[in-house]
């Protein structure tokens, strides 16, 4: 199976010193300040990097049925939001650029039943799809490589026309961070599991007792704030009506 390219061999092919993160800038070293096209690769690349495999770790200890139940009134589930993002890899990478890659196409194209790329039919194994996700990231990462930032492709569907690879990485790093947002609510409906890497390190640390007090303490401050709302505009009705005695 294809492995998607890690920090290190993205820093690797760029002549990075991969003991430098530019997302931390802490306890990896300072934060980069070199600039020029070459720099701009690496950080778009590591920063998709990043969104790829926060989606992936999101399924990691699940049941067949967790990766693919529906968590929302939408539908949003982690297998298919993996199914997705393979989608959207293979067509901004992959045709867009002439370099065409077998996956399913999003649905938004035409080219299939409205949110088919958004959920995994029993036929589709986890091993599958995220196999043909890695698979697909391996080749993105090959036209990246590849290709200068200011190479031009085309989309090929509806009338989005010309864009560079440039835009197709700003896109795809959205996309795909957006996604693992998704996932992130998702996971912690399931089983609670938080945090955008495996150790958790960007969440606050607390016990099931510590998250209860703080979720009540949030809520309280919704209920209050929406009670004064609720008296202000009440108070305002009332200075109107008293304004037209």
């Amino acid at each position: 199976m294809t492995e998607t390219r890690t920090d290190t061999d993205i820093n690797a092919d760029t002549n990075a010193d991969a003991d430098t993160d530019v997302r931390a800038g802490t306890a990896a070293g300072p934060p980069r300040t070199s600039s020029g096209a070459t720099a701009f690769k690496r950080d778009l690349r590591i920063y998709l990097q990043d969104a790829r495999d926060a989606l992936l770790w999101k399924l990691e200890g699940l049941s067949e049925y967790d990766v693919r139940r529906p968590l929302t009134p939408t539908g949003t589930n982690l297998l298919g939001l993996v199914k997705h993002a393979t989608a959207a890899e293979a067509l901004y990478f992959g045709e867009t650029f002439g370099r065409p890659f077998e996956a399913p196409r999003p649905w938004i194209t035409g080219d299939a039943e409205p949110n088919a790329d958004f959920w995994a039919t029993p036929e589709e194994s986890r091993e599958l799809i995220v196999g043909q996700y890695r698979a697909a990231c391996a080749h993105a990462d090959e036209t990246i490589a590849a290709l200068p930032l200011d190479a031009v492709g085309r989309v090929p569907w509806g009338d989005r026309g010309a864009v560079t690879l440039h835009h197709s990485l700003v896109h795809m790093t959205a996309e795909t961070q957006r996604h693992a947002g998704h996932a992130d609510i998702v996971r912690e409906l399931v089983d609670g599991a938080t945090g955008q890497r495996r150790d958790g390190e960007n969440t606050a640390p607390g016990d099931a007792a510590w998250w209860a007090a703080h979720r009540a303490q949030v809520e309280r401050a919704a209920r209050t704030a929406a009670e004064g709302t609720a008296e202000n505009a009440a108070e305002g009705t009332v200075e109107n009506a008293a304004g037209h005695l």
